[in-house]
């Protein structure tokens, strides 16, 4: 069962520049992990089982803010990473809902974001992901990313206007 942490935290080892995204290690419970992902500022984490974690990762840029999203494992490190974002475009992560095996939130626009977390891996398709993401190259994955309008939009789009 799937749930929010604060027992896993960041520990910055570099700064961003202009080619580069900023860097930290992985702490759980105060305790370095030895594993350094791309990212700042810990928005949110997420256990998905005894060893592997959901992490959502911003690097705190104003006005171009990206949410990195990560299938983190204690053993093997990042698993998946998906990036969400664009040049010029800012959100923050909110309304965060977990789900036996998936959460749900907004960042940016009018969506609603749904990562689920897959049993095993899969091949990974090109094309496939929504618009406004990204993910490095490989073979396969281990989540997959469906985005949506909110609920509330779609209803005021099919009402009648007067």
């Amino acid at each position: 069962m799937m749930k929010v942490v604060t027992s896993l935290t960041l520990s910055q080892v570099s700064e961003a520049t202009d080619t580069s995204q900023a860097c930290s290690e992985v702490l759980i419970c105060g305790k370095s992990t030895g594993i350094t992902i791309e990212g700042k500022i810990l928005e949110a984490a997420i256990q998905v089982d005894d060893h592997r974690y959901l992490l959502f990762v911003t690097d705190g840029v104003i006005f171009e803010e990206l949410l990195t999203v990560l299938l983190f494992d204690t053993y093997q490190g990042v698993l998946d990473k998906i990036v969400i974002g664009d040049a010029y475009t800012t959100g923050h992560v909110e309304n965060l809902e977990v789900f036996p095996h998936s959460v749900s939130f907004h960042f940016i626009g009018d969506n609603t974001w749904i990562i689920k977390v897959l049993a095993s891996p899969t091949i990974k398709l090109p094309f496939t992901d929504p618009q406004g993401t990204t993910r490095p190259l490989g073979l396969k994955k281990y989540l997959d990313i469906t985005r949506s309008p909110f609920k509330n939009n779609i209803s005021n789009a099919s009402s009648p206007k007067s």
